[in-house]
């Protein structure tokens, strides 16, 4: 089981500094989660992984479930053993998937205001769960509050979510309120089969209800009625950042404090700014890996778009005052090169110093908390 402690509260806002306790080690908190989809942060391979300093990795339990199936994971001894990390790990539920096959992703749902694709990627969501059909040899999978989390048991993270529904942006409010008690449901089921083998794991809830600050504060009141671990939020959070921080200034005061919270899919830098003096504990995206893989790289001065021309005869690092390998050991000119060979370790290098700058900047951001600056 987790357990979480806070340190200390900012006199100058809700930010918090914190520790949450798992089997596999103590993550520090406020910080950024990684995504490891398939049980490995993309472009980063398990030797040079050590190299940067991650307290906790998610992965996604849908596609592990798909391959290389969860038994076959649990039969490697857990997702530790597997891709030999020995930190904490959170795994999903596999519910995002009910989103993004039936809708496409967040920019193309906000665009099309919540269309169902026609493709037969997602069958049918009913009480029971979720029928799925594979997008790798489409035969079907039928996902329950149940399996999801007898799944997650078999891959043996730290951290485990429960199912549930993500009704898009554009959703009318008579069958988002349906959906959301369809997922409170779910995720009373998701506790029950939890508790039947707690095993070293924690479980958040997942808190839903759009925009609607009234579902919001439903959900939150509900949930907290129950023995889980820590929070997480769900679901859609508005089509812009100011969307997303009226929603979250109005759900963080209900939220009890004593746990952990997680905000579920956002990353990106100014995001993250606005909204830990908020409350928010723990983020996940792979807004930094994938800014690597297209060139895009963090630095304290301002984006740096490493295929640009500029770069080709800048013999400094990344960003001077970076702590990982690459900026310690390579140029912008080097990187550059790299990029434009289309040599696969650009990838390689450009992630691991996303991932560590991310890090270094949580780590910025605790010692702000602690000392009352943020």
């Amino acid at each position: 089981m987790i357990q979480f402690e806070i340190l200390h509260t900012s006199s100058r806002s809700r930010a918090r500094a914190g520790r949450i306790h798992t089997a596999h080690g103590t993550i520090d908190t406020p910080t950024f989660v990684p995504v490891a989809t398939h049980a490995a942060l993309k472009s980063v391979d398990a030797v040079l992984s050590p190299s940067l300093t991650i307290p906790l990795q998610f992965c996604n339990t849908y596609h592990l479930m798909l391959h290389p199936g969860d038994q076959v994971v649990a039969a490697a001894g857990g997702l530790h053993t597997f891709m030999r990390r020995s930190t904490p790990i959170i795994t999903d539920s596999g519910g995002f998937q009910v989103f993004s096959l039936a809708y496409g992703s967040v920019y193309n749902e906000l665009k099309s205001k919540g269309v169902k694709k026609q493709d037969g990627s997602v069958l049918t969501i009913t009480e029971e769960g979720v029928t799925f059909r594979s997008y790798r040899d489409g035969t079907t999978l039928l996902l329950t509050p149940e399996s999801s989390i007898q799944a997650q048991k078999n891959l043996g993270a730290d951290i485990i979510l429960p199912l549930d529904e993500l009704p898009p942006y554009h959703t009318d409010p008579a069958i988002l309120h349906t959906s959301l008690e369809r997922t409170h449901r779910w995720e009373l089921r998701s506790l029950a089969e939890h508790q039947k083998n707690p095993r070293h794991q924690g479980i958040y809830a997942i808190i839903h209800g759009g925009i609607d600050p009234i579902l919001r504060r439903f959900s939150a009141e509900f949930l907290a009625q129950h023995p889980f671990d820590g929070y997480a939020i769900g679901g859609s959070i508005g089509k812009d950042s100011t969307e997303m921080v009226t929603m979250l200034a109005n759900l963080m005061p209900i939220i009890p404090t004593r746990m952990p919270i997680h905000l579920l899919g956002i990353g990106d830098i100014p995001s993250i700014a606005k909204t830990i003096p908020l409350g928010i504990d723990t983020f996940d995206s792979s807004y930094p890996s994938r800014s690597a893989r297209h060139g895009v790289l963090f630095s304290r001065s301002g984006t740096v778009r490493i295929e640009s021309t500029i770069h080709k005869t800048s013999f400094i690092p990344i960003d001077a005052a970076c702590s990982c390998i690459v900026c310690i050991q390579h140029t912008r000119a080097y990187i550059h090169h790299l990029f434009k060979a289309h040599e696969l370790s650009a990838y390689t290098l450009a992630t691991i110093h996303n991932i560590q700058y991310m890090m270094d900047l949580m780590h910025m951001y605790r010692m702000q908390i602690l000392n009352n600056d943020l």
